[in-house]
């Protein structure tokens, strides 16, 4: 007789889900917390140029000032993460090894629509429990191209694109200044500006920016290309000198004991 319990456990785990029913009629669920992020995408004249933050948040907290949010999927793919830092990170790892044995097997240079498929399948696989949103871009045989890819595995492409916390006063900036075969240095400053917009109009987003150029045979990624934010210098020193508050009292307490440990008999 096979029960419950002797089931083999394999995915992802809902034992506490009976726990937050419980809970919840208690007026007591458990919460999600919310991350903040600024990704943004376009396509140039000769590429696609990835730009982002480098801000990790978990609720009101910062976790991270020098998050790394472009991740390498491929020489020619690089990808854009939004959501849990965890899960699209190890989304980019798990597909870039997939890539890399499929470029042993076959001799050919990854394309950016087998990535795109090998990440949707991910997703769609575990129903939106990924918590990866991410931007897709990269230059193969057949030209440029740029996908934003949903949690649950959808996917759409479009010429520009952003996403995260950021992501509605990116798009201000790239749909007034976008336009077609723009040249690198400008489309660059446009990817810097629209990232610093989602930093300067998001809490969640904020520190340096990262950006990754993509063009025909080569890929440049360049961590804190700028830092809109520069923390300013402490304008006086919170060192004191030994001595300068008083000790009334001072005991000092021996917490740990030592026994004798008897060798093991290994006769």
């Amino acid at each position: 007789m096979v029960t419950r319990v002797d089931l083999p456990k394999s995915g992802f785990c809902f034992e506490n889900y009976q726990r937050n029913v419980f809970l919840e009629q208690k007026g007591a669920i458990p919460k999600s917390t919310k991350t903040g992020t600024t990704i943004v995408a376009i396509k140039f004249k000769d590429g696609v140029i990835l730009g982002a933050d480098t801000r990790a948040t978990g609720g009101s907290v910062i976790l991270d000032k020098e998050c790394n949010k472009i991740h390498y999927i491929a020489p020619n793919i690089y990808g854009c993460g939004a959501g849990t830092a965890a899960d699209t990170d190890f989304t980019a790892q798990l597909t870039s090894s997939q890539l890399e044995l499929h470029r042993l097997a076959t001799g050919r240079e990854s394309r950016v629509v087998t990535a795109l498929s090998m990440i949707r399948q991910h997703l769609f696989r575990h129903q939106g429990h990924i918590a990866a949103a991410l931007i897709l871009g990269g230059v193969d045989c057949t030209g440029s191209h740029l996908f934003n890819i949903t949690p649950h595995g959808c996917s759409d492409k479009l010429p520009f694109m952003t996403n995260g916390s950021g992501s509605l006063a990116s798009l201000a900036i790239l749909e007034t200044r976008w336009r077609k075969d723009m040249e690198r240095d400008e489309a660059l400053e446009l990817v810097k500006d629209a990232v610093k917009a989602g930093i300067f109009n998001d809490l969640g987003s904020g520190s340096s920016i990262d950006v990754c150029i993509i063009e025909k045979g080569r890929a440049e990624k360049i961590r804190s290309i700028e830092n809109p934010n520069p923390t300013p210098p402490k304008e006086a020193s919170y060192k004191f000198a030994r001595g300068t508050t008083g000790v009334i009292k001072e005991s000092i307490r021996d917490l740990a004991t030592v026994t004798e440990i008897e060798a093991m008999d290994i006769s």
